[in-house]
């Protein structure tokens, strides 16, 4: 249970991305759902007294929960949907695609009641032909007592909320906001573009985003200066791009460099590895994918191993030479703590890594959350009665 007689849950916790950035936010013990069997392993490895997850681990698919009933009280419903129906890189289907697991979200949102819902999801869903349904979501979340009926269309749905919303007695049941993120500006050494929505009741305050706390401008002044080569004990070099704006109170990106400084070097034979730390042969550099510079942050990781284009999952070394990241270095730059081991083959674990939500960005958006929550207790849970009326 959460300190104030409540709990977490994480629904598609994959490897504990989320997780771990909510732990540190002040969200633990959490309950975690998640169906992939390797995820899972990699889960129950790391919950325990010497691991880094505090957690309840629930193997299964979400769509098998019975939530309707569920006599307990939720704090947060944290929830990183499958990407793919939404991603640049897939086919695009957005709702038509039998992967998107929203309407599963809403389920919990309706049946649960939480104080609060967290969600991420790739900035696909802002792609202009994604915005009704975005819209859509957004609109499900701010009244989701207003449940679609048996085979409705989500634009169906979708008009009978609206109609509804414009209804003189309308009162929202959560204050919804989203925001689109650079996770490079919240001190993850990656470039990672990514949509968290908050919702909260409205007998809490709003929630407010924090603000980036790290900058590409401070990154460049500092390979201006010189301090960021004398920090790394180099011969100054040329920054990548010129400075265009006056520095402001940020502090520079995080860089390939920062990230794996202090880790050793990597091993040649996988069973003599240390916590997923070896060299994987055959990376190659493409036009248009070359790999990342060692002196700026990532390209984002990606989930695939030999569907990823050459340039992703590899960085270029001091010599010139190409290589991909060991897995424990994709772990650094996704901000997952040493400790942390991944459990199965090396294509699962980069499925692991490439879907995870970065550990230091989701600590960030949930740190004002967790003191919203933490410092207003209601009376109770809210349970509203599901409606169906037109």
């Amino acid at each position: 249970m959460a300190d104030n007689g409540f709990i977490d849950i994480d629904l598609f916790a994959g490897a504990g991305g989320l997780a771990l950035g909510l732990k540190a936010a002040g969200f633990s013990p959490v309950h975690l759902y998640e169906k992939d069997d390797h995820a899972c392993e990699t889960l129950e490895h790391n919950v325990g007294s010497k691991g880094t997850l505090e957690a309840v681990i629930h193997p299964g698919r979400v769509e098998d929960v019975p939530w309707a009933g569920t006599p307990i009280n939720v704090r947060l419903l944290a929830a990183g949907a499958p990407c793919q129906p939404f991603s640049l890189g897939g086919k695009h289907l957005a709702q038509e695609d039998g992967r998107n697991l929203f309407p599963e979200v809403l389920r919990a949102v309706r049946s649960l009641r939480p104080q609060a819902v967290l969600i991420e999801n790739v900035r696909g869903l802002l792609r202009e032909e994604f915005q009704s349904f975005f819209e859509y979501l957004l609109r499900c979340l701010e009244f989701p007592s207003l449940a679609s009926r048996k085979h409705e269309s989500w634009k169906d749905h979708n008009r009978r909320i609206r109609q509804h919303q414009c209804s003189p007695n309308y009162a929202p049941e959560y204050i919804v906001t989203w925001r689109h993120l650079e996770a490079a500006d919240f001190g993850v050494p990656q470039a990672r573009k990514r949509i968290f929505i908050v919702a909260t009741r409205t007998d809490f305050p709003m929630y407010r985003f924090p603000s980036p706390q790290y900058s590409k401008q401070a990154l460049l002044r500092a390979q201006c200066d010189g301090l960021y080569w004398e920090r790394h004990k180099i011969k100054k070099r040329k920054p990548v791009t010129a400075i265009s704006k006056p520095e402001n109170s940020t502090v520079p990106w995080v860089t390939v460099r920062d990230a794996l400084l202090s880790l050793p070097a990597p091993e040649t034979d996988e069973e003599k590895a240390w916590m997923n730390h070896w060299l994987i042969p055959g990376a190659r550099a493409y036009a248009g994918h070359g790999g990342s510079s060692l002196d700026w942050p990532s390209k984002t990781i990606k989930a695939g191993v030999h569907g990823v284009p050459g340039g992703e999952n590899t960085v270029v070394l001091d010599d010139g030479s190409v290589r991909y990241y060991t897995l424990r270095e994709a772990a650094r730059i996704q901000t997952f703590p040493d400790e942390h081991l991944f459990k199965g083959a090396r294509i699962h674990v980069t499925r692991q890594l490439g879907n995870a939500v970065p550990c230091r960005l989701a600590e960030q958006v949930a740190k004002p959350l967790f003191a919203i929550l933490r410092q207003i207790t209601p009376r109770g849970a809210v349970h509203v009665a599901s409606c169906s009326g037109s």
